[in-house]
């Protein structure tokens, strides 16, 4: 029982960290509303008491729950209520049984920047630097799970902020008005 307790108030503790990093990013953008929004569906039970049964500190639960059981329930449950994760923009193609990704709208394609970096930091601690969200995104080729103009903006972004800080990408952000 104890480890549980641990858990739930750590996992509660990592949520709330994230929502508030997000927060300050996405009024920086230019978002606020999202900002103040943004994954409210964590503190629902399908995805809050996976948290806490996979609770890790340093990466996902999504990621342990996975391992464990072949699949993320909290994650379908999660990308599924969530537009700021382009997961949630696949769409039926022309042909059958074809999913093809959607161009995300900027706003939204914002709040991930945002989700990104604030999770960078959350995880990475104190060996988080503005290279780091680039760094992670470079592990995966995004290049067929993204809409083109989608995939380019966001790379934009992470390479900015790796190369320019944090001050100059949310400026540029804040005034991107299309993509």
């Amino acid at each position: 029982m104890t480890n549980y307790v641990s858990n739930a108030f750590h996992h509660l503790h990592t949520i709330n960290t994230h929502r508030r990093l997000v927060r300050q990013h996405c009024f920086k953008a230019g978002i606020p509303v999202q900002g103040l929004l943004h994954d409210l569906s964590k503190y629902h039970p399908i995805e809050f008491m996976a948290g806490v049964r996979y609770f890790a500190g340093d990466h996902s639960p999504n990621v342990e729950e996975r391992r464990n059981t072949g699949y993320s329930a909290a994650w379908l449950h999660h990308k599924g209520r969530n537009k700021h994760h382009f997961e949630f923009w696949f769409d039926n193609g022309i042909g059958v049984f074809e999913m093809v990704p959607v161009e995300m709208p900027l706003k939204y394609i914002k709040e991930m920047f945002c989700d990104r970096v604030a999770a960078s930091k959350v995880y990475h601690g104190d060996t988080y630097t503005d290279a780091t969200p680039l760094e992670y995104f470079s592990k995966m080729d995004y290049t067929k799970l993204m809409a083109p103009k989608t995939y380019e903006l966001l790379r934009q972004l992470l390479v900015m902020l790796a190369e320019e800080g944090e001050d100059a990408t949310f400026a540029y952000l804040r005034n991107l008005k299309t993509f």
